[in-house]
Parts: structure tokens; sequence; C-alpha cells
């Protein structure tokens, strides 16, 4: 039998999670036992979003890279046209 190791979500899954999860704790309507729990799975799922994004800005980095050259780096335009 394989051993199968638990693959952490997407960034996408892992956001739309906690969005979900936030929602649900900013409701008031959860007991503090499953708020505590939501709290740590958000934490968690936070974590995760924070790593993906690191390691998107690491590869852009790279893409970056003039050959045999110093890394260009240029802030990355997050307005967006309405």
């Amino acid at each position: 039998m394989a051993d199968k190791t638990k693959q952490p979500p997407s960034f996408e899954d892992a956001l739309a999670r906690l969005e979900t999860i936030v929602e649900s704790m900013e409701s008031g309507d959860v007991p503090l036992a499953e708020l505590l729990a939501k709290f740590e799975e958000g934490n968690t799922l936070l974590k995760t979003c924070e790593a993906r994004l690191k390691e998107a800005e690491l590869k852009i980095e790279q893409l970056k890279k003039q050959k045999n050259g110093p890394v260009v780096l240029t802030p990355f335009d997050t307005t967006r046209d309405a």
C-alpha cells in the first residue's frame, strides 16, 4: 500500500476556505470551542497562502533575471482598471 501524504491545498482552495472561516467567525454564531478550532485552521491556511505567494514571488524574480546579469526587480502593479 502506497504511503499518501496529504498535500497542502492550492492557493485558491486555501484562500476560499479561509474566507469561509472568516465569514463564519464574524457571524458571531459560533460556539467558543468551534471558534478556536476555526482560528487554528485559519492560521494554518494563512501560512499556506503566504508560502504559496512567496514561492510565486521567487519564481517571478528568477524569470526576470537577465542572462549573466543581476536580477531586475520591478514593482508589481496591483491596481486594476475598473
